[in-house]
């Protein structure tokens, strides 16, 4: 069953917020690279001068390295799934080939394979 152009359209516009929601979380403690979709965490540079300044703001440093991390991995998926809107490929699976269920994209429209009941 193909996906209709109403249906891509509407996957197109919620990726497209998405993509611009998740460049907004990364941007209050990342900077871009210049790579697509790629940021870098950045430290404090007003580190304070009392030790447990010092450690609190290493452990913010920490969280938002694994943060950056998950955000740019669903960046990617999102980017990689309105790059597949554009070529035609968007809704096969990348290991069967088959479609991906249109429940499926609606529910996570940068959905890379299919869900199958065990």
């Amino acid at each position: 069953m193909a996906l209709s152009q109403e249906f891509m359209n509407a996957r197109k516009d919620q990726l497209l917020a998405e993509k611009t929601d998740l460049e907004s979380q990364l941007s209050r403690f990342a900077k871009p690279t210049g790579a697509p979709g790629a940021y870098e965490t950045t430290f404090p540079e007003d580190i304070g001068s009392r030790q447990d300044e010092n450690a609190s703001e290493v452990e913010e440093y920490v969280d938002h390295l694994s943060l950056e991390q998950t955000l740019e991995a669903r960046l990617k998926d999102v980017m990689d799934a309105l790059s597949k809107i554009e070529s035609g490929t968007y809704g096969v699976c990348e290991e069967t080939g088959e479609e991906i269920s249109q429940a499926r994209l609606e529910a996570n429209p940068a959905a890379r394979t299919t869900v199958h009941p065990e």
